[in-house]
């Protein structure tokens, strides 16, 4: 590890280095060491784009473009589809943010990601519109020929599912009393997918919700509802809860965004466990209807929306980020329930730890319903107009 081997590495202001995507450009600073450029890829990834998620102590991967890049805290090689990439300099972390060589996404990420171009001379990471071949000329004739008739290419109308967790029977956690009276999941959920309805029915998007009182719906039956809805994107909302075998679980605070990928950590295995017990409400032939090989086979038919999800997630950590008190916890993968039959980019948002008492308050407010309506409609919206700059809009299967 050279992490602390950098620190008196620092010159003078450092450059940057600049992400171009469509008309918009965002700078993103880099930090000169003795070992070349390194940027904070963390926080680089709302211009860049991708997931990245730690998989271990030293591993992280990040997903991004349809690629699957693993990078090792200490060792200066990628792993790419089983193929070690050099890279000039080890990522490191510094200040708890993961640091990555400049020349990862100027040099490998354009060999191995689709979409992204760099251009050494004006310095700008582009990503990039894949361009459509040009039609073939038609031969010339004596007579002159009428152009044919092209009907206009229909816009793809936007469709978000919002769904509120839980509910009825199934209360989901129940936290701390909140003036005076105790607080469920399944209360807060319906008040934030309330707000991010009414954000995005304000920005022009039409939106379906999987309930919009305190009704019981079969976790398969929400992800089923976004494909008869032919949804753009589907989206759960859900509160943590803390590990009572924590060392402070009451002090545990932050929000967190998941997608539909094999769990890689305790954590996201203790999320994943929660989140699927409400199948347990739903009877014993639900329960046979979502066993293991069944999930593998729906997640195999996810993989397509793979780099999709990461990058709606990457949207929505980032937008929270704006708002939330909390601390980011990253953007998370494992294998919800809830988001297997949904095909479509889907991710799951763990708004805040119902089990601290100053974020339970502040989740069960009107004012932070609305702060964390508002943000999530925001990335989403985001989003879809970078899906449709890109002329790949997120229409449903």
């Amino acid at each position: 590890m050279w992490g602390a081997c950098i620190l008196a590495a620092w010159l003078v202001q450092p450059a940057n280095l600049v992400v171009r995507d469509g008309d918009l450009t965002t700078p993103i600073p880099l930090l000169e060491t003795q070992r070349g450029p390194m940027l904070r890829l963390e926080e680089s990834l709302q211009a860049i784009g991708g997931a990245l998620v730690r998989v271990g102590g030293d591993r992280y991967r990040w997903v991004v473009g349809g690629a699957d890049i693993e990078l090792t805290l200490g060792i200066a090689v990628a792993r790419v589809r089983g193929k070690s990439e050099p890279l000039t300099a080890a990522p490191t972390v510094f200040d708890g943010k993961l640091l990555a060589p400049l020349a990862l996404v100027t040099e490998l990420l354009p060999r191995v990601a689709l979409g992204y171009r760099y251009d050494a001379r004006s310095g700008e990471l582009r990503r990039a519109v894949l361009a459509a071949k040009a039609p073939v000329p038609p031969p010339r004739t004596a007579e002159p020929t009428r152009p044919p008739l092209v009907r206009p290419r229909q816009p793809v109308p936007r469709v978000v599912v919002v769904d509120a967790g839980h509910g009825g029977p199934d209360r989901g956690m129940t936290g701390p009393l909140t003036g005076g009276r105790r607080l469920y999941e399944k209360d807060i959920t319906l008040g934030v997918a309330g707000e991010v309805r009414a954000a995005l029915e304000r920005l022009g998007v039409k939106v379906v919700m999987t309930r919009t009182k305190d009704t019981l719906i079969a976790l398969a039956d929400r992800g089923r509802m976004a494909n008869e809805a032919k949804a753009s994107v589907f989206l759960s909302i859900h509160v943590n809860a803390a590990n009572p075998r924590w060392q402070n679980p009451g002090g545990a605070r932050g929000f967190e965004t998941y997608f539909l990928s094999e769990a890689k950590t305790d954590d996201e295995r203790r999320v994943e466990q929660i989140e699927n017990e409400a199948v347990k409400y739903e009877g014993e032939q639900e329960i046979d209807a979502n066993d293991p090989l069944l999930f593998i086979l729906n997640d195999m038919k996810q993989n397509e929306f793979l780099r999709e999800s990461g990058d709606l997630a990457a949207d929505v950590q980032a937008s929270l980020g704006r708002v939330h008190p909390g601390p980011n916890r990253g953007v998370k993968q494992a294998g919800f329930r809830v988001l297997v039959r949904a095909f479509m980019p889907s991710v799951l948002i763990e708004v805040g730890f119902g089990s601290n008492r100053a974020e339970s308050a502040w989740m069960a407010s009107p004012e932070g319903q609305r702060a964390l309506g508002n943000s999530i409609a925001t990335a989403t919206v985001a989003y879809l107009d970078r899906l449709e700059r890109k002329g790949a809009t997120g229409g449903g299967p």
